[in-house]
């Protein structure tokens, strides 16, 4: 195996304003989504993994959350051009990453998290990795948990 690399989870604050655009630009007008599409919930906000490498085979899960609550990690599968085509339901990753630690649990406690489904997730990124150069994810903060308590990333081998 090659040497590993540590990939970050970046917030795109543009694809998630113009997200946010689009929900508020329907409830002025009073129209509804398009059937199937997914609109950005105020407590989401739009990352993307960029890939220097592609050529990679999933290791871990980097993920520490201060205090109490849950995030979900969401894969987009697409190549996804938001200013041409709005985000559909079909075009989303299962499964997801679900971490949380629940109140009362220690602050150094690990965070809990579904192992198989999260080991799952990583596999399919480094699958989708060798056809694209960026992927996008939603985050959702739920709980008492927020961006700023948060710090993700992934461990990759790289394979060449």
């Amino acid at each position: 195996m090659g040497s590993e690399m540590e990939l970050n989870f970046t917030e795109d604050l543009q694809l998630t304003e113009v997200m946010r655009l689009r929900v508020q630009s329907l409830q002025q007008k009073g129209q509804k989504r398009q059937d199937g599409e997914r609109l950005l919930l105020p407590h989401e906000s739009v990352y993307r993994l960029d890939f220097s490498d592609q050529d990679l085979s999933f290791c871990r899960w980097n993920v520490s959350l201060q205090g109490t609550g849950r995030f979900t990690v969401t894969g987009i599968c697409q190549l996804w051009t938001p200013d041409l085509t709005n985000l559909m339901t079909r075009q989303l990753l299962e499964p997801i990453g679900q971490f949380w630690r629940n109140a009362g649990d220690p602050d150094e406690s690990p965070i809990k998290c579904l192992e198989a489904d999260i080991q799952e997730f990583g596999e399919r990124i480094a699958e989708l990795a060798k056809v694209r150069k960026v992927m996008y994810f939603l985050f959702a903060y739920k709980e008492g948990a927020t961006k700023e308590k948060i710090s993700c990333s992934l461990t990759f081998n790289k394979n060449s």
